[in-house]
């Protein structure tokens, strides 16, 4: 038997004999009161992922999520420390850009940028000397003995004699990638740091100062024992007349005046 929506049983299937509401699905149940139509199952909508990693806030550069230092600027994300304005006083800085239209390329190959300044640019800027001086450069026995150097020891002959030119000698190990010419060079000796020493002058006097080198700097007299007690880093000190300076694993230098026609 038809029934209309409110539930009364009704002879006629077009309209409810009790009520007069219209039957439109004859014979059907209405739905429970309270019920409602199943909304449709909502989907998830998949959010990008964001790029691993960490943004540096000096200059924006994406880097690893690990990373300690920024690998384009040197940024510290550490300590927060912004990476330090080079100095064209530091050996170790890179060259700053150039801002002006570049010349054409000289004829002599230059410097990549990056480079410290070769011994040549320290030369043009330290006063040449008046006088003329020379450094002998010794292959030492007995300073070898007392390094315990893995290192055969060459032949000891006659000393090599270096012209020095300027108040400021360099000594150290040629480096072509670190571009490090230096004025006295002891690459054969593997105990010498690529900047290891220097020698300044005011003409009549000299002084030596060790550069941080890994093996230390010494300063003895020409008899007695070998000096044990290394200069202090960035101290200078005095040379005497006949006080020899010894280095690296076998050097040893005596600095003198030229003798006449020698040079």
């Amino acid at each position: 038997m038809p029934t209309c929506p409110s539930g009364h049983d009704s002879t006629a299937d077009d309209y409810c004999d009790v009520c007069g509401l219209p039957i439109t699905d004859a014979g059907s149940a209405p739905p429970p009161a309270g019920d409602a139509p199943a909304a449709p199952p909502e989907t998830d909508v998949p959010t990008p992922a964001a790029p691993a990693g960490a943004t540096c806030p000096n200059c924006s550069a994406l880097n690893p999520e690990n990373a300690l230092f920024c690998e384009a600027c040197g940024y510290d994300f550490t300590t927060g420390q912004a990476p330090r304005t080079p100095s064209p006083l530091d050996l170790d800085a890179a060259a700053p850009p150039a801002t002006s239209t570049p010349s054409p390329p000289p004829a002599e190959a230059t410097p990549a940028a990056g480079d410290p300044p070769t011994s040549e640019a320290q030369r043009s800027i330290a006063p040449p000397l008046t006088d003329a001086w020379v450094a002998e450069v010794w292959i030492d026995p007995d300073w070898y003995a007392e390094q315990d150097s893995s290192d055969p020891l060459p032949s000891a002959g006659v000393p090599t004699v270096v012209p020095l030119k300027t108040t400021s000698i360099l000594v150290g190990r040629t480096s072509r990638s670190r571009n490090i010419h230096p004025d006295i060079d002891l690459s054969t000796d593997n105990g010498i740091s690529r900047r290891h020493c220097q020698f300044t002058t005011d003409g009549s006097r000299w002084w030596v100062e060790d550069l941080g080198s890994s093996n230390g700097t010494y300063v003895g007299g020409p008899i007695g024992p070998l000096p044990t007690q290394p200069l202090s880093p960035g101290a200078k000190r005095e040379i005497a007349a006949d006080e020899r300076v010894y280095l690296g694993a076998w050097s040893r230098i005596v600095i003198r005046k030229a003798a006449p026609g020698e040079l």
